[in-house]
């Protein structure tokens, strides 16, 4: 419809895109629509721009322009950047006045996890969502990890960044256990109604970060790091399925094998289920 529009400017320039939109019976809005679904150079840009927040919190965004200027050596504007963490709802941790002010059209929970002992497995997990771009475009994934033995206890790998995916993930880590508490974020997808109401009618705390607060989900977010450095980065998937199966592998190898420093080497499903209740 948009090329019709742009035709008729051409062979008709005196007549206003009002006019133009009244005589095609068409909704004037739709001319002036753009998507906001970010393009893949966005989200290889966007996963660079983590890693790096993630390796250093502090950094704004004229400090990971630098970085990916001289560590990466990416031709990047730093307004570029801004617009992206603005999208990713991330930035420097530093001290700042209001920050208790609540985000408005959704209701915060207060964050749980403040100095509590976490001491068995189903006490409290965390759930996130990430981007993964691969040849033919860009995929979602999301997962949810026990805290107590980072063993991951449920993910889905999804086309959109919908609620839907976040409750396939859900489902399936409930297939499991049910924990007390579930810690995550403030994105649309956790603070929408289906996933609030979702917990709730399981009796299940909801917990919630502050904004721009990545160390209040500090283990999905090393879980992030490490399947995407020992994982996706280090092979070519050339379509979702293949990228599935590279997923799932590394996740059973993950939970099953692969040992950790911080479990004294122990692998997370022995430690998930040694203290399973």
């Amino acid at each position: 419809m948009t090329i019709r529009i742009q035709a008729a400017r051409q062979d008709y320039p005196a007549i206003s895109v009002v006019r133009r939109c009244e005589l095609l019976k068409i909704n004037r809005s739709t001319v002036y629509y753009q998507s906001d679904k970010p393009d893949e150079d966005d989200i290889w840009l966007m996963n660079l721009i983590r890693d790096i927040w993630l390796q250093y919190p502090f950094y704004g965004y004229r400090k990971i322009t630098r970085e990916l200027r001289v560590v990466y050596n990416q031709i990047v504007n730093h307004k570029r950047v801004l617009r992206l963490m603005n999208v990713m709802e991330i930035e420097a941790l530093r001290p700042k006045p209001k920050t208790s002010i609540k985000m408005a059209g959704h209701v915060i929970y207060p964050y749980l996890l403040r100095n509590m002992e976490i001491t068995r497995s189903n006490q409290v997990w965390m759930v996130d969502l990430t981007y993964i771009k691969f040849k033919s475009g860009f995929v979602y994934l999301i997962a949810l990890i026990d805290v107590y033995s980072r063993y991951v206890v449920g993910w889905c790998l999804a086309e959109t960044m919908h609620t839907e995916g976040c409750l396939v993930a859900l489902k399936q880590a409930l297939n499991i256990a049910k924990p007390e508490i579930i810690n995550n974020d403030q994105g649309s997808q956790f603070t929408s109604e289906t996933w609030i109401l979702t917990l709730l009618n399981l009796a299940i705390k909801i917990s919630m970060d502050g904004k721009g607060r990545c160390l209040d989900n500090v283990y999905i977010e090393r879980f992030w790091r490490t399947i995407k450095y020992e994982a996706i980065h280090l092979n070519e998937y050339d379509c979702f399925k293949a990228l599935y199966k590279g997923i799932k592998h590394y996740i059973k190898f993950y939970n099953d094998e692969r040992y950790h420093q911080s479990l004294d080497y122990a692998t997370p499903a022995s430690v998930y289920f040694s203290s399973k209740k």
